[in-house]
């Protein structure tokens, strides 16, 4: 029973990455905060029959334990964004290559700009592909205010971009 809840666990990992690089900015600390996350629920193996969703609880404690880290860092005044050719993104042509990472440097400082609780949200339902039921589970939030919370992202990230696609102007 305990490996197949573990196996489970490793199976969400890419997800709970996906999360702790949202918020953190860094392939190096989301994958602390994962690692971190992982050794916490091992350890926390008693509890787990009281455990009614495995993911989500994961998820909810991915997000709390980065945020932590993320606040302890930015009283440090370290870097917090990654670059976008992080990410992996590819072409076949050079010029395609640069549009697409301006592009995405240019989403992702706009996403950062939202509050968290937007940020967050965006990730869960528009990369990780949850429910609105699944979110609001992890953030502890009504599924109304998950579409809310959602929706007003949404349109703020499209204000900017259209903002900044019309004017030239620069997301910071």
């Amino acid at each position: 029973m305990r490996l197949e809840k573990f196996d489970r666990i490793i199976a969400i990992k890419d997800k709970l990455f996906r999360l702790a690089f949202n918020i953190m900015g860094t392939r190096e600390d989301a994958e602390d905060v994962v690692q971190d996350v992982i050794l916490r629920v091992w350890n926390k193996q008693d509890s787990w029959k009281d455990i009614d969703n495995l993911e989500g609880y994961c998820m909810r404690s991915v997000r709390n334990v980065a945020l932590d880290k993320f606040s302890l860092k930015a009283n440090r005044n370290e870097e917090l964004f990654a670059d976008a050719s992080e990410n992996g993104l590819s072409t076949s042509h050079p010029g395609e290559i640069l549009e697409q990472n301006e592009q995405l440097d240019i989403i992702y400082r706009l996403i950062k700009q939202l509050p968290e609780k937007q940020q967050t949200v965006m990730q869960l339902r528009d990369i990780e592909e949850m429910s609105y039921k699944e979110i609001a589970e992890i953030m502890q939030i009504s599924e109304e205010q998950v579409k809310v919370t959602l929706f007003r992202a949404r349109q703020k990230v499209k204000e900017f971009f259209k903002k900044i696609d019309r004017y030239g102007l620069s997301a910071d």
